[in-house]
């Protein structure tokens, strides 16, 4: 039995991870067919069940930062999940508007897996492609940032990617623009229409 989830239904080989518990409920009802909660544990929520397209699927919170996506992880895949795809917010650095989707190329130094990260690009030609700068705090445009190039900033992206090279997963990402500096941030229902789109779009490309 993994540390610290707790499953209670199966647990496919594909999977969605999100942060927050709630957004993994809301796209456990989008994207499932009657969904079961298959984690409740340390309230890092989990559904399993079948897509409409018939295939089983893993929707995942992390929970908040870097290294709590990759214990998360870590417990995945000694559950036995081969694939994942990482739909999170992020804030932008430069010409990143809000609603943007930004598909991750690079994550402080790590590189993403290229198949699934290239099935993304294919399905979404609209999308951003590019590096990203994961932090351990949430990103404030005062402080200084690592000396990097990177579109936006989050807090998983980066920790996820170690962890899914260490255990042997395929894990690409894919962000929404939440918040820029010169903008605000983006409205609750805008960022929910969005990571519906993102859930979709994902768990079509993890389809076997």
């Amino acid at each position: 039995m993994p540390a610290r989830l707790r499953p209670s239904a199966p647990i496919a080989a594909e999977a969605i991870l999100v942060g927050d518990p709630g957004r993994a409920l809301m796209l456990a009802q989008e994207l499932l067919v009657q969904p079961k909660m298959s984690n409740h544990a340390r309230g890092l929520w989990g559904y399993s069940g079948v897509t409409h397209a018939g295939e089983e699927l893993t929707i995942q919170s992390t929970g908040m930062g870097g290294p709590s996506a990759a214990v998360v992880l870590a417990d995945l895949a000694e559950l036995g999940v081969k694939r994942a795809i990482r739909i999170g917010t992020c804030a932008s650095l430069g010409e990143l508007e809000l609603g943007d989707l930004l598909i991750v190329d690079k994550a402080n130094s790590r590189s993403p897996d290229e198949a699934l990260t290239a099935a993304l690009a294919a399905a979404l030609p609209e999308a951003h492609r590019g590096p990203v700068v994961s932090l351990d705090t949430p990103y404030r445009p005062e402080r200084n940032l690592p000396s990097v190039l990177a579109e936006a900033a989050d807090m998983q992206t980066g920790g996820l990617l170690a962890a899914a090279a260490e255990h042997g997963v395929a894990v690409a990402t894919l962000l929404i623009v939440s918040e820029k500096s010169d903008s605000g941030q983006i409205r609750d229902e805008e960022l929910e229409e969005a990571a519906k789109r993102a859930g979709a779009v994902a768990a079509a490309q993890l389809s076997p």
